[in-house]
């Protein structure tokens, strides 16, 4: 029998063999990948300092292991060249193979930034197990504690300074907007994360941007746009990841800042889908598309994609789900408040004894959205029913 190809090895790709695999026993899988092939679980990154976690003890499965349980043939340190869709092959550098259909889950790169600076090229930054080996490796090697400057105050960047400031390291945090995790917090908790974050002894450089980074004897100063400088013995940049397409666009896929796919994952190539951060995800109710970089979409496009796979054309449900920012210091949970458009709208606060909510609400004064610090199992569960009903 002809395979299906999955291409990845992250939490998307393995997510779709395993229940593909409920689902049917018999059908062969083959998946293929540039890395050995080890699952570990992605968020975890951005949150092992403070628990002083080696690489190796982030990764749960090795390849072997996952070669049992999900009944696949999977291909280590292969990289995927292209893609015919009419032939229906795959190029790699292991040679060429046949599928019956084909999943993507190439997943996503960081934003590499244009920095000036003889030591631009020294920035870090960490997408996968083997970017935090390095990461790790440098500040192991480095005085405790090391100087760690993080560009980029969003949702990785706010988790890395944290746990990094767990773990007794001196953290700085550059951002071009005025406060932490404005893109997707509203004021009133980007505020509270701002207090958290400086009550850890975390310098917030915010209003400004990195200009150039260069060598300074064994250390790094970075020149700020606003004329600042901040000396550090390691960069990290966590600016953000964009889709990697490379795969996608050989094949000629139709692309967005994602791969298109539709409401049950199908790519605009017969029998070829796609999931995770590599994935633009339409929706149901207006036709619309957005890239949704975060587990609960990734989990149901697996569950769906995998149902379809076996033959019963299945939509995502891409129902609200919080996104749980792992802020020890100010751990909070949001709900974007349009998942497939950007609405006008409020947001309202409301002060509790131990928590801070903010709710959204449209211009039809319909609740939309929340988010909560210090969040809990309990309020999310609470505020879910609030937005269902």
């Amino acid at each position: 029998m002809t395979p299906i190809l999955i291409i990845g090895t992250g939490l998307a790709g393995y997510t779709v063999a395993r229940e593909f695999r409920k689902l049917d026993k018999t059908t062969p899988l083959l998946i293929i990948t540039a890395d050995n092939g080890g699952f570990y679980s992605k968020p975890m990154l951005s949150n092992a300092f403070a628990q002083n976690k080696q690489a190796a003890q982030l990764v749960t499965q090795s390849v072997e292991k996952m070669a049992e349980q999900t009944g696949a043939t999977i291909l280590t340190k292969t990289t995927v060249n292209n893609i015919d869709t009419a032939a229906k092959t795959v190029a790699t550098s292991a040679g060429n193979f046949e599928y019956d259909k084909l999943v993507i889950a190439t997943g996503a790169k960081p934003i590499r930034l244009n920095i000036a600076g003889n030591a631009a090229d020294q920035v870090l930054s960490v997408n996968d197990i083997a970017d935090y080996t390095v990461f790790r490796d440098q500040i192991a090697q480095l005085p405790h504690p090391a100087k760690v400057a993080i560009l980029g105050a969003g949702l990785i960047g706010c988790e890395f300074a944290d746990d990094l400031a767990g773990a007794g390291h001196l953290v700085t945090l550059i951002d071009p907007n005025p406060m932490p995790l404005a893109a997707l917090a509203p004021a009133a908790l980007s505020l509270g994360l701002h207090t958290a974050l400086t009550g850890r002894n975390i310098q917030l450089k915010l209003g400004t941007t990195a200009a150039s980074i260069d060598k300074n004897g064994d250390a790094l100063s970075i020149t700020l746009a606003n004329g600042d400088t901040v000396d550090s013995n390691v960069v990290l940049s966590a600016v953000g990841l964009r889709p990697d397409l490379r795969v996608a666009e050989a094949a000629k896929l139709v692309t967005d800042r994602g791969i298109l796919i539709d409401t049950t994952g199908k790519t605009s190539a017969p029998d070829v889908y796609a999931l995770g951060d590599c994935a633009q995800y339409t929706f149901s109710e207006d036709g619309s598309s957005r890239i949704l970089p975060y587990i609960a979409p990734l989990m149901s496009a697996a569950r769906a994609i995998a149902k379809t796979l076996t033959g019963i054309p299945t939509d995502i449900d891409l129902k609200p789900s919080p996104v749980i920012v792992k802020t020890p210091s100010y751990p909070l949970a949001l709900v974007s408040p349009a998942p497939h458009h950007t609405p006008t709208g409020r947001w309202e606060v409301e002060q509790r004894e131990t928590s801070t909510i903010c709710r959204f609400y449209n211009e039809q004064d319909v609740l939309s959205g929340f988010a909560i610090a210090p969040q809990d199992a309990a309020l999310r569960q609470a505020l879910l029913a609030e937005l269902a009903g």
